[in-house]
């Protein structure tokens, strides 16, 4: 697998790069990701960019909805390369370190945003309509999310909202908080891209968010180009 050359300049988002075109037809995403995360600097520097505007924020847990929200919000390890500590409790000033997923770089737990069907714990239940128009239902476990608690929500990519809107229900709805874009409450919801579609911009009005594409290449990405 071609990999390519790190750039020397590593601008932000020169990761996006990295990303396959669909070549399989309207049934899939216009878009795979997923070869970013076979990179290892690419999937270093995207996560770092997705943390960096919560730098001085409290988070408490980080949450990844089910199934590609789990790469970015749930595995990391050790890694190379500058940038300021792994945070515990709040994020360091300055860019977090790379060589780490986002539960790993902050020091907390990750909680698993899942379809339903998958859990065999007692769940609450939220439906929902996914970027392709289909009609389901994504659980979360009733153990863990306690009032108050500071959830960052982690998914790939929100195309039409549907699905980050349906987690941000379910952790609502047990009395945590996702965030709103101004002081006090911190946390939020962070994603690769957040298109401007309707649903995109109902999450970015009403809460803090972060993703990786620069203001240029946003409009090639709502026109999935």
């Amino acid at each position: 697998m071609d990999l390519r050359p790190v750039p020397g300049a590593r601008e932000r988002g020169w990761y996006l790069a990295l990303m396959a075109p669909n070549v399989k037809g309207p049934n899939y995403a216009w878009l795979d990701p997923s070869r970013l995360y076979c990179h290892p600097q690419g999937l270093q520097d995207c996560v770092s960019d997705l943390l960096q505007p919560f730098c001085g924020d409290t988070i408490d847990l980080v949450a990844g909805i089910d199934a590609m929200g789990f790469i970015l919000g749930e595995r990391g390890g050790s890694g190379g390369g500058g940038g300021g500590p792994p945070c515990r409790g709040t994020l360091a000033h300055g860019r977090p370190r790379a060589g780490a997923a986002a539960a790993a770089v902050l020091h907390k737990g990750f909680l698993a945003i899942r379809k339903a069907g998958h859990l065999c714990v007692e769940t609450l239940a939220q439906p929902y309509t996914d970027y392709s128009g289909r009609q389901k239902l994504m659980e979360i476990r009733t153990d863990v999310l306690a009032p108050g608690l500071r959830v960052l929500l982690v998914d790939q990519w929100v195309e039409t909202g549907g699905t980050m809107r349906a987690a941000i229900e379910l952790v609502e709805r047990l009395g945590a908080v996702v965030a709103v874009p101004w002081p006090p409450v911190p946390a939020g919801v962070a994603a690769i891209c957040i298109e401007d579609s309707e649903g995109g911009r109902w999450i970015r009005a009403r809460y803090k968010c972060a993703h990786c594409v620069p203001p240029r290449l946003q409009p090639r990405f709502d026109r999935h180009q």
